[in-house]
Formats: structure tokens, sequence, C-alpha cells
């Protein structure tokens, strides 16, 4: 019995040493699109356990699908750094491990986390990550302690709109493309001043490339966020990815969970859930999370969930693109609410069916006239109900864009009158 244990730990180590050759064989071999090898810093066992003082109890901060996370702080910098030591589950524990150090070496933007460096010391595998002092997305919306206050409205456009941020440059920034395959909201990860960041990127794919319109996959992510033509086919596009941020955007919006276990059955689902309320306008200020206390723009409001409705559609071809996302939500991060004003569930009407949004119509909180004032975009009325997801996808991206044409416009402006003040015209 002794001599067969000492074989297969003998077997065991010899295939860890394997594969530790192979990772870092692999790790050696990664190149950016120019072909410059990628220097990502590495780090031994040893210094990541005394970062985190043998990853004790008090530095850790969270766990996921593929391994817990630790506060630390490295020695020699002071670096406060999130370690993530990976389950080690063998070979594909390995591969998500590559990709992650592949994708986030070749990939920067401030709407993705950093990556510090990685471990591959033995059979273990760690990555060490800048640090986010507010956690995750999901920790400031789900099961919040009673002394934790809720996210404001404006906060959460900010989140949305950053996010969004990070996604369109995986999606069109990139080359090539990524596919990100895991948006949720507790791979959204919050800086200072709540600055979201796209973080776990052990699923992300790279996109097709071509005249293919997809790649084809194993089903991996997170149940409630998946695309419903993913999850049957294993088909997998960028417009799978939009389907995810519509599911977070939901959560912002109304503060419950993609899946709640402890809701009636009829609502254990966000989108099922969501989806028929979308059909009548009477109930959408009912959509808006009570945290909020009745603090947030009516207009506002609508018009976050029928970028949310529009992102959230069955049918791929019919859900925006992420860059109209991205357009759309900057104009609503852009337009701040005043926590201070009455409520919008207080107001005279507020609640009640549902007032069309026309241009003479605020039907809001913010007691301003309608967006038909100088300082704010053109808007027509919206649909009767979020119906017509065309219409709704070309007044989403009216709003952003004319929103921009009018920061240019007033730029060009200032600057043209700068000009005149500094260089006056001579004259014969």
């Amino acid at each position: 019995e002794r001599e067969k244990k000492k074989k297969e730990d003998d077997i065991e180590n010899r295939a860890r040493g394997r594969g530790n050759a192979t990772v870092k064989k692999e790790l050696s071999a990664l190149k950016d699109a120019n072909g410059n090898v990628i220097s990502a810093q590495t780090f031994t066992f040893r210094q990541l356990a005394a970062a985190t003082r043998n990853f004790r109890e008090e530095c850790f901060i969270g766990e996921g699908g593929f391994g817990r996370v630790y506060k630390g702080r490295l020695d020699g910098t002071g670096q406060i750094v999130a370690i993530k030591q990976l389950n080690r589950d063998g070979t594909q524990g390995n591969k998500e491990f590559l990709v992650e150090v592949l994708m986030l070496s070749l990939l920067h933007h401030q709407n993705l986390v950093n990556l510090v460096g990685y471990c591959a010391d033995g059979d273990q595998r760690l990555l060490v990550y800048e640090y986010m002092p507010l956690g995750s997305l999901e920790d400031h919306l789900h099961d919040l302690p009673p002394d934790k206050v809720p996210l404001d409205w404006n906060t959460r456009m900010k989140i949305a709109a950053g996010a969004a941020k990070g996604l369109e440059y995986l999606h069109d920034k990139a080359q090539p493309p990524v596919i990100y395959r895991d948006f949720k909201s507790s791979n959204i990860l919050l800086g200072e001043d709540f600055h979201p960041k796209l973080s776990d990127f052990g699923l992300a794919k790279l996109g097709p490339v071509g005249d293919k319109s997809h790649v084809s996959t194993r089903v991996m992510g997170t149940y409630g966020y998946c695309a419903p033509e993913y999850a049957m086919t294993g088909q997998l596009t960028v417009k799978s990815d939009v389907y995810s941020f519509g599911v977070v955007l939901l959560e912002l919006i109304t503060g419950r969970k993609a899946i709640d276990s402890t809701r009636p059955h009829v609502e254990q689902n966000l989108v099922s859930w969501a989806r028929p309320l979308f059909n009548d306008r009477r109930k959408l200020p009912k959509m808006a999370d009570p945290g909020l206390e009745g603090r947030y723009p009516m207009r506002g409001l609508y018009q976050a969930l029928a970028v949310a409705s529009m992102c959230i559609q069955s049918e791929a071809a019919s859900r925006p693109l992420i860059a109209d996302v991205v357009t759309a939500l900057s104009y609503l991060a852009s337009q701040k609410y005043d926590p201070n004003t009455t409520p919008s569930s207080k107001k005279a009407g507020g609640g009640e069916a549902g007032r069309a949004l026309s241009r003479n119509d605020e039907a809001g909180s913010s007691g301003h006239k309608s967006p038909s004032s100088k300082d704010s975009p053109r808007e027509q009325q919206l649909p009767g109900i979020l119906n017509d997801r065309e219409r709704m996808v070309a007044e989403a991206k009216m709003w952003g864009e004319n929103w921009r044409e009018k920061r240019r416009a007033a730029a060009t402006t200032s600057s043209n009158a700068q000009v005149s003040l500094d260089s006056p015209t001579e004259t014969g």
C-alpha cells in the first residue's frame, strides 16, 4: 500500500512538473502584436506569501470561481495589491491562467484592471493585480449591511458608462477583438470615486476575424448573465457580451440580483421579471431600486431602462453595438441629478399612469424644463411602449451624439473667442 501511494505521488509530481514547465515555456513565449516579448513581472510564491502574511484570513477579501483573493503589500515597493490564488485543478486552470496573463498583458484601458504580475512556482498559480479599494459592484448592490448607504443614481450611471467603455475597448479597439464572456456585477471592480474596471479575464476569447460571424466554444459563464443563443449553441459574438451588459444595467437600475432564489418563482430571473414590465409605461417607476428612495430623474430612469431593454433582446441582431450603448450612457452619466430635489416617487403623478415623454413634458424630478432647452440634446417622444427597438437604438445614439456635438461646438466657440482675444486681427 505504501509503495502504491509513493508511485501515485511520483506520477502526480511528474505531471505537475510537466505542467509547470509548459506554463513557464508558454509565458516566456508571449508576444504582443508587434512581436515583442511580453515582460510581465514575475513573483515567487515566497514573495506573495510574505505579502499576504502567509495568506492569513484577515487578508482574505473575496472568492470567485477560479480561486481566492487576498489583499497584500509587496516588500520593497510597499505597493498594495490584490493577489488571486487560482484553484489547483489541472490543465483547465492552467489555460485560464495563461489567458488572463496574456489578455491583461496586451490590453490596457482605464476601465480594465491592471495586471501587476504573476507567479508560476511549482503547481502554484497566482495573479497580482492593482488593488481596487471599493470592492466589486456586486458588493454595493446586493445584501447590503444596514450601515452601508446604497449607491445614488449619479454613481450608478457613472459605473454603467465606465463599464460600457471597457467593453467597447475590448470589442472595437483591441485587435483582434476580445469577447469578455463573463460580464457580471462581481467582475466590475471599483476604485477611488467609484471608477469601474473590468476584471477576471480567464474566460475571455479572441473574437471572430475576417468574414466569420462568431466563434464556437464550450459554454462558460454565469447563469443569469449568459445570452440565450450562446447558452443554446455555444456560438459566441460580441452581442453575447451586450446581453450580459444589459443584465448588469438592470441590476444597477433595480437593485435586484440576476438570479435570486429568495424571491417568488416568477421574480427569480431578473430578465424574465423585467421584460413584461417594459410593455407598460405605468410600471416602469416600480422597477427602480427601492434603495434610491425615489431620488432619480424619471426621464433618466426611462432612458436607462430603454437601453437595458435593447441590450437584453432575445435575438442577438436586435441588440445595439456597445459603442451605441456607450454613447447613450455617457449622455445619461453627464446629466447630474440633484438628490436634494423632491423624490420622483413623491412628485404629483410621479408614480401614476405614464405620461408620454414629449418635448414639453419633463416627466421627471429635476424641476428643469424639458430637454429641448439649449443645454440638453434634442429628444423625440419615446414610443408609447418600448416596442420599436430600432427606433430606440436610434434615439439612444441621438441622445449622446447631439450632446457630444454641443460639447464640441461649445469648445470650438470658446477656442475661437480665445484666439480673437489673444491675437486681434490687424487692419490696414
